[in-house]
């Protein structure tokens, strides 16, 4: 707050003095921390970012990163001190174009000091000059940073961003982005979004990505390798980069196999969950140990080894549904990942249907039926399953039995009505489990606390009456038949085993 002071002589000048301390005083450092009680550290308080500006430079051979990162944000309290989530050493900071102090504290907390307190609702732009080799650094005791054999890859949930660029790193800040990458010629850069354009000057070729819609961090992706890039449209006109390693071996064919497919996979999903979202599509798999895949907005990752058996489109199916579950609605908090996961294996259901190898029904009376009561299965809480269990098998099969159970107490009608226009109510935003339910029942006109209690936060095996199914309520005395895409699926089942 900024007041004009008109007296005379001295009594303006102690008056003067006197209001200076006090406006001092009402700046304060911004939080470490978001408040997300799963992961205390991650995010932080006092601003919202709207644009991240990444212009990178990167050596296959040696993992060395150089960058500048120009963030656009604005205050959201009176600061004299603010956070950054980071990981790599930093030579410069200017904050509104003047130099700020920083340093570094916990596990990733980069911590700037403007020369001057910044006003609660101002514009802010920081540019971070920083350089370092990802691989080499850890934070909590692992790295989201994956070396190549021909380069690096940040891909993680739920964090990757601190390893490649400076951020506010949590869902709940999103911001649309540009990254422009520069690496040695005959290798290629690959991120989200549409790509803008290339070139090449003595030795280095420039790739510029752009994401022009809310984004959160963790969805935010970096690839460098030796890639062999494919090129389309879906037939709703969005343009689609499939991006595959050199030196996938023995899984490329079963991996092309299956990636292709994205743009019918997209439009298939549309017909559940609304129009695409995003203006641009594809997929990547780089030559990684890893085994897990994620749904980097655009252009999900995915490991070489989903591939291992042969083609899983099941895969892609369950990565692009979080395109809408996940990507466009993102998590208010770490705890609603529910609705993330259960509705992304829901999607590999439907899909089980369309290919004819087993109704969602099916998939989820035999998903009953294959936990006994005394199965950990069930202490797994999907609507809450604690930082330990977020990414717990029980998130995936438990939660989409959960969606089952609902699909069967409101009826398809209402139930494809709630599929579709929750992404639509909730677009490049985030919302809870508790969110969900209200919606749920504003469409079915249906009270749902009980269902949602039993199926989502009790700690046990509902009595099957209880399941709401056609067939569970029928108890069967003979345990169903193992539906056809029921190892398909379950193969995916450590998809984010990160």
């Amino acid at each position: 707050m900024h007041r004009r002071f008109i007296v005379p002589g001295a009594l303006g000048a102690a008056s003067l003095m006197l209001a200076i301390p006090a406006s001092a005083a009402a700046h304060s450092p911004g939080a470490p921390g978001i408040g997300d009680p799963y992961y205390p550290a991650y995010g932080n308080g006092g601003y919202d970012v709207s644009h991240y500006d990444l212009r990178l430079k990167y050596q296959p051979a040696t993992d060395r990163l150089e960058g500048t990162a120009t963030i656009l944000a604005r205050t959201t309290a009176d600061l004299s001190r603010f956070n950054l989530d980071f990981l790599l050493d930093v030579g410069e900071v200017r904050v509104n174009g003047a130099k700020a102090s920083f340093t570094t504290s916990g596990e990733q907390e980069l911590e700037i000091t403007p020369k001057k307190p910044l006003d609660k609702g101002s514009p802010l732009t920081v540019v971070v000059r920083y350089s370092g080799v990802p691989s080499s650094k850890q934070a909590f005791g692992f790295t989201s940073w994956h070396r190549t054999p021909d380069g690096g890859i940040a891909a993680n949930e739920p964090e990757a961003a601190a390893w490649w660029f400076p951020s506010n790193d949590h869902p709940l800040d999103k911001a649309t982005y540009d990254v422009s990458v520069q690496v040695p010629d005959g290798t290629q850069a690959i991120s989200n979004g549409t790509l803008q354009s290339t070139s090449s000057r003595l030795g280095w070729t420039r790739w510029n990505w752009r994401s022009d819609q809310p984004q959160a961090t963790y969805l935010a992706t970096l690839a460098v390798g030796k890639f062999d890039l494919s090129t389309g449209t879906t037939e709703g006109g969005i343009p689609v980069v499939n991006a595959y390693s050199r030196d996938l071996g023995a899984n490329d064919g079963a991996a092309r196999a299956s990636v292709e497919r994205t743009g019918e996979v997209a439009d298939w999903l549309s017909e559940y969950f609304g129009p695409y979202p995003f203006n641009a599509l594809g997929g990547y798999v780089p030559n990684t140990t890893t085994g897990y895949a994620l749904e980097t907005q655009t252009r999900p990752f995915y490991s070489p080894r989903q591939f291992a058996n042969g083609s899983n489109v099941s895969v892609v199916v369950h990565e692009l549904a979080h395109q809408w579950y996940g990507d466009l609605v993102s998590v208010r908090g770490w705890k609603d990942i529910w609705i993330n996961e259960g509705f992304a294996r829901y999607a590999q259901w439907l899909w089980s249907e369309h290919e004819g190898e087993g109704t969602a029904q099916e998939l989820a009376d035999y998903t009953y039926a294959s936990h006994p009561a005394d199965d950990a299965f069930w202490t797994v809480k999907p609507g809450d399953p604690g930082p330990e269990n977020q990414f717990d098998g029980a998130v995936y099969d438990r939660g989409a039995l959960a969606v089952q159970v609902l699909r069967n107490a409101i009826g398809d009608d209402a139930f494809f009505t709630v599929l579709k226009g929750w992404p639509a109510k909730y677009a490049h935003g985030n919302a809870s489990v508790a969110d969900f339910q209200r919606y749920a029942e504003e469409v079915s006109g249906k009270p749902l606390a009980a269902l949602f209690d039993t199926w989502l936060f009790q700690p046990s095996k509902p009595d099957a009456p209880a399941a709401g199914t056609r067939s569970l309520a029928k108890a069967p005395a003979t345990p169903p038949v193992q539906p056809r895409s029921w190892r398909k699926i379950a193969a995916t089942n450590d998809v984010h085993e990160h």
